[in-house]
């Protein structure tokens, strides 16, 4: 049977490079970075290139990077820090945000006597840039917490004039990047963010590492305790061989950009234009079939499908082996709608099932060809 990986936004196929270097670091660089000793200096060293590697990439300082878990351990470390240390009363977000910061926000209410914004969704999915400079300007004390590219989606904020607004009226503002490390080129001098969440294993590394970008002098304190790793800012044993190949899979991003790049939106491109013409009445959600305006690595498409058929979708691809997801894998198994989509689309839309598609370097047109004629199998039998 054809398999077919359309589910890039979730998880990416690891590079066979970054498995190469990760398994010559376990099998030679064992010890323990905390360690006084030649075993652990050795992998203190190693960890510390990665670090000063990969903080050049986007402009920073080694010192501004701070390895995690994962994307969702930094948008946790971030935000609770930002309230219980640096008095932050008012969040700025949006309700199309990942759980990884919706929950935390929704949390942290709970817990400090704050209030939370959520900012106006067009159709689209596009942020009410107006109503974000005026709760800038009448409040204090204001975190702001908009993601770069949304992961169902497929918008991408404005991050600098985001960042420039929140500059202006002394607001201090978190972006979850999970989405757009390793895809995009972020200038962080140039961008006046003060805090970013990365994730390895969206850009063909490791799953279960990635960095918060953590702007010095910021007065973040650490949410995990137990050990002064990572500047205090994270204990715990690093992982040597998840950062190292997390930089290994940064490397290679940035190295081979401008030709990935290009590769992957023919791949996009010619998925728009083939279910276009071949699925009369399919629509995209959000700004994701529009190439100016959405991330070059997904779309999210309303098939025209009774509700009486839509649920058996998702499993009949699957049977022909294809990959794909009906929004965010966090909510996979969940019979909730997904919770951005809830938020754009009217209730005749919400009926119909809605498919991400996710691309990568390993993607290609054969691949569209089978995924859309099976679909439109589907909708026509």
């Amino acid at each position: 049977m054809k398999q077919v990986y359309f589910d890039n936004a979730a998880t990416t196929q690891i590079r066979n490079e970054v498995v190469d270097a990760m398994a010559e670091v376990m099998k030679s660089n064992y010890g323990n970075a905390s360690s006084s000793h030649s075993f652990g200096r050795s992998a203190k060293a190693i960890i510390e290139k990665s670090r000063k590697i990969i903080a050049h990439y986007f402009n920073a300082s080694a010192g501004e990077i701070v390895f995690t878990s994962g994307g969702t351990e930094a948008d946790n470390l971030v935000l609770r820090s930002a309230v219980r240390d640096l008095g932050v009363k008012h969040i700025i977000t949006t309700k199309i945000e990942h759980h990884g910061v919706l929950h935390t926000v929704e949390a942290i209410v709970k817990d400090y006597n704050i209030t939370v914004s959520y900012l106006n969704i067009d159709k689209n999915g596009e942020i009410d840039y107006k109503q974000l400079k005026t709760l800038l300007e009448t409040n204090t004390n204001v975190l702001v917490s908009l993601m770069h590219v949304n992961n169902e989606i497929g918008n991408v904020l404005d991050l600098k004039r985001v960042a420039d607004l929140c500059k202006a009226n002394k607001a201090l503002f978190h972006s979850d990047a999970v989405q757009s490390v390793g895809h995009y080129k972020l200038d962080l001098q140039d961008i006046q963010i003060d805090y970013l969440a990365a994730s390895a294993h969206k850009f063909h590394g490791p799953k279960g590492v990635g960095f918060a970008f953590i702007r010095k002098n910021s007065g973040l304190r650490a949410s995990i305790l137990g050990g002064e790793q990572e500047r205090g800012l994270r204990a715990g044993t690093e992982s040597v061989h998840n950062i190292v190949g997390l930089e290994k899979a940064l490397n290679i991003a940035y190295a081979n950009f401008d030709e990935e790049v290009k590769y992957i939106k023919t791949i996009k491109a010619y998925f728009i234009n083939k279910i276009s013409q071949d699925i009369p009445g399919v629509v995209f959600n959000g700004n994701s079939g529009d190439l100016a305006k959405s991330t070059y690595t997904l779309v999210n498409v309303c098939l025209p499908v009774a509700p009486n058929k839509s649920g058996m979708l998702l499993f009949q691809l699957d049977l022909k082996g294809i990959a794909c997801s009906r929004g965010s894998a966090c909510q996979s198994g969940s019979p909730k709608k997904s919770h951005v989509l809830t938020e754009i689309l009217d209730a005749a839309a919400l009926e119909k099932p809605s498919i991400r598609f996710s691309f990568s370097i390993y993607s290609t047109k054969e691949e569209v060809d089978y995924v859309v004629d099976v679909l439109k199998e589907f909708i026509t039998k």
